[in-house]
């Protein structure tokens, strides 16, 4: 049993004839017939009396009567499939990594919501190492985070860099300098974010690398909390820029003249080749370009 035979038995009965069935199917009527006797034989049981008037048997009445719910979820299915593979439907499981998941991922992925509504995109927001685990385990399809520490199971593509700048209270001794340097952070209250956090893992080793340190430092585990933390005079800290600007009322952004452009943001994929859907490649080519213009 097929669906051609179906939608043929079902076009018999509400023109009437096999002719005109024919004629509305682009068949010839041998072809008409073919298709009746075929689907009578898969299911064992005679569908139509055949005469001056075409009659259905009970077995025909009640296949008649289910045949067309069948052919709508077939024709559902059909048109699902096909919205699938043209890249209209599915489902992309996206991690990302903060300030990109909040500042920067709702513009460019609202106009893609917008064009494909029927995608289906979930976000898992976490850490670099985390999305890496994600993307191992197949929690996640691809990842917008910093550079991994190891290449052996992904494939990271480099996309832009964060930069950072010095966030202070518009009252500390910092904030009246011309140049800030790195060693100028020695011994300051520094509010930094968890230890797993890329953005404290650079600073950390920057200020080693250039006199900046001992310090000390206030843990607090949300980033975009920093700013706030620093207007209410709790110490200064190292920040993405774009979470800081607007800069909050009573404090200073400042460049930090020996910290290097940033911490380069890029695309994470698993490194064997797995293919993505048409929905999930789309959805990457906006991230690619949306990214890469910052």
């Amino acid at each position: 049993m097929d669906i051609r035979t179906i939608k043929t038995f079902q076009t018999i009965i509400r023109l009437g004839s096999f002719h005109r069935a024919a004629e509305e199917l682009q068949y010839g009527q041998s072809t008409v017939t073919m298709h009746i006797q075929k689907l009578e034989g898969d299911l064992g049981v005679k569908l139509l009396e055949r005469g001056k008037k075409l009659k259905l048997t009970e077995a025909g009445r009640l296949f008649h009567q289910n045949a067309d719910l069948l052919l709508k979820d077939y024709d559902y299915l059909h048109a699902s499939m096909n919205e699938l593979i043209q890249g209209e439907a599915g489902n992309v499981r996206l991690g990302v990594m903060e300030p990109t998941a909040s500042y920067r991922l709702p513009q460019i992925l609202g106009p893609f919501m917008q064009e494909h509504p029927k995608v289906k995109v979930s976000i898992q927001i976490g850490n670099t190492f985390i999305l890496s685990q994600m993307l191992s385990e197949g929690v996640i399809d691809l990842a917008i985070c910093s550079t991994p520490e190891t290449g052996l199971e992904h494939t990271f593509e480099p996309l832009f860099n964060e930069r950072l700048a010095l966030l202070t209270p518009d009252t500390h001794r910092l904030a009246a300098k011309d140049l800030v340097y790195l060693r100028d952070l020695q011994h300051e209250n520094i509010l930094i974010t968890t230890s797993v956090c890329p953005y404290r893992q650079k600073l950390e080793k920057a200020l080693l690398e250039k006199g900046g340190s001992p310090y000390t430092g206030m843990e607090i585990g949300n980033m975009a909390a920093l700013k706030y933390y620093v207007q209410a005079g709790f110490g200064i800290a190292v920040v993405p820029v774009i979470t800081a600007v607007p800069t909050p009322p009573g404090t200073v952004l400042q460049n930090i003249h020996d910290l290097d452009s940033g911490l380069v943001t890029g695309m994470l994929r698993k490194q064997n080749g797995s293919t993505f859907s048409s929905a999930a490649e789309k959805l990457i080519g906006i991230l690619r370009k949306g990214l890469q213009t910052i």
